[in-house]
């Protein structure tokens, strides 16, 4: 079931790139995407503000997600020539003081859509070796990340 909905999110940022392409503001992407969601009857919040919790106690600040979708998915939004490092480590971070499971980054800013899924899982629920997760990276774009 994730996985039909990361993709139904997916395909929506593929057809807003496709109509817009690259070089706009992020807020351009944004406010595309939030139509092309609707269109396709995802369910979407955007700008939400998500509780963060600090050992276990939950902060007066909050993140703000750029969209949350089918109340579970976080997605954040770039428009940037190329991702790095710093941009994965965000959306991790964000996975870790929401307690969301899934999230995904989707980065409009170069000639072809990018998208990265983020998933957050106990070291319990890992039964396959380092490299296997290498080789799922490469084919698929999907991270895993690890917490106790």
């Amino acid at each position: 079931m994730q996985a039909q909905e990361t993709h139904a999110i997916i395909g929506a940022a593929m057809e807003v790139h496709r109509q817009l392409g690259h070089g706009f503001l992020e807020a351009v992407y944004q406010q595309a995407l939030a139509i092309e969601l609707f269109e396709r009857t995802i369910p979407f919040r955007r700008e939400v503000d998500l509780p963060v919790h600090y050992k276990g106690l939950l902060l007066s600040c909050a993140y703000r997600a750029d969209f949350l979708c089918f109340d579970r998915i976080v997605v954040e939004l770039k428009a940037l020539g190329q991702l790095v490092a710093a941009h994965h480590a965000q959306v991790i971070n964000e996975l870790k003081a929401t307690g969301y499971s899934i999230g995904l980054l989707l980065n409009f800013g170069s000639p072809s859509l990018e998208y990265r899924r983020f998933i957050r899982s106990t070291p319990k629920e890992v039964s396959a070796d380092f490299a296997d997760f290498r080789r799922l990276e490469e084919e698929t774009g999907e991270y895993r990340v690890y917490s106790d």
